[in-house]
């Protein structure tokens, strides 16, 4: 388990690994993120790069268990969390994933985007009401960016009205 820097090798490897993302070519980033020292396997920037990969190859189980080292590694870090309720999400696991998200919101930081996936949860578990709070802090955290974002995701129309009230 390594926490501090990568080796030169390693960063390199991350670096290319992350522009394959960038365009899209999930299958040369997974292949770029093989070639990583056995040390660096476990680096909480390798295991970001890693479960980039594995969502967008639909490696919902695999990425699950990424996100789940990820927030082991690296508990006081927003993504791993939010991957772990994504991973979960797609797992049709919502409940879980709202528990997850619940805990991090509780515990480990006051993030927007935490806050706005809590909503979207929320919403897709008929807790319209409880969204409606968590959707308010993230536009409060965030600003008229989120309000913006909100007003246009689906996963949260049954909110719409609600945000367009609440608009200053």
């Amino acid at each position: 388990m390594m926490k501090g820097r990568l080796e030169p090798e390693d960063e390199r490897r991350v670096e290319a690994a992350k522009g394959w993302c960038a365009l899209h070519d999930f299958a040369e980033a997974a292949k770029e993120l093989g070639q990583v020292s056995p040390t660096a396997v476990e680096h909480p920037r390798v295991l970001e790069v890693r479960w980039q990969v594995c969502a967008n190859l639909d490696r919902w189980d695999e990425a699950h268990a990424v996100s789940t080292a990820l927030t082991r590694l690296a508990p006081h870090a927003p993504e791993g969390w939010i991957h772990l309720a994504s991973s979960l999400a797609e797992l049709d696991r919502k409940q879980e994933a709202f528990e997850v998200l619940r805990g991090a919101a509780s515990d480990v930081l006051d993030d927007e985007i935490i806050h706005y996936d809590l909503a979207c949860l929320c919403c897709a578990l008929g807790k319209v009401a409880e969204g409606e709070r968590w959707v308010a802090r993230a536009i409060e955290i965030g600003g008229e960016q989120v309000r913006r974002k909100a007003l246009d995701d689906e996963d949260l129309e049954p909110l719409w009205r609600r945000i367009v009230g609440g608009s200053k």
